[in-house]
């Protein structure tokens, strides 16, 4: 039987850093890494393709979807998912599917405008920066970090976090 463990969600905004270091603090910690952006349905891609920002309506389904594969996770002893996880009804509905503790990557809109403008091959536009800005909630019981820095640093931070 497998132990039981808690599923690390790296969240933020687009540009924040969620998959790099979501990657990296996966391999540190010994744990599997998921990119919740590979579990949208194709219409979710498509609408955020042609930059028209997803509403709640077209966000529910791919949350309880992930909260079915954090069930999944838990039970196969802990994972660690890149998911913007925007506002706190996202994150209740995440947390249906068991332990889940949120990471917060805080970088400055002007370094996430510059990051998304130069990313190449994702299917979301820089222009829905302001509208991820305007849905961001964050409570006081998620772990804020400063993920302004280099990939090595800010992984290092978020690892020394988690540990504590």
């Amino acid at each position: 039987m497998a132990s039981f463990q808690i599923v690390y969600v790296i969240a933020g905004v687009s540009g924040s850093g969620k998959t790099v270091v979501g990657a990296a603090v996966a391999a540190r910690l010994g744990l599997p890494f998921y990119d919740a952006d590979d579990f949208h349905p194709a219409a979710n891609v498509a609408k955020m393709s042609a930059g028209t920002p997803l509403n709640d309506a077209d966000r529910e389904p791919w949350l309880r979807a992930l909260a079915g594969k954090i069930r999944e996770w838990n039970a196969a002893g802990g994972a660690v998912l890149a998911c913007s996880a925007l506002k706190e009804s996202y994150r209740q509905i995440l947390r249906e599917g068991g332990a889940v503790r949120f990471v917060f990557l805080n970088v400055p809109k002007e370094i996430l405008a510059q990051r998304l403008r130069d990313r190449q091959s994702h299917f979301m536009p820089a222009t829905l920066l302001e509208s991820q800005l305007a849905t961001l909630e964050i409570t006081g019981d998620a772990l804020r970090v400063d993920g302004a820095g280099t990939v090595d640093a800010v992984v290092e931070r978020v690892v020394q976090e988690l540990n504590r």
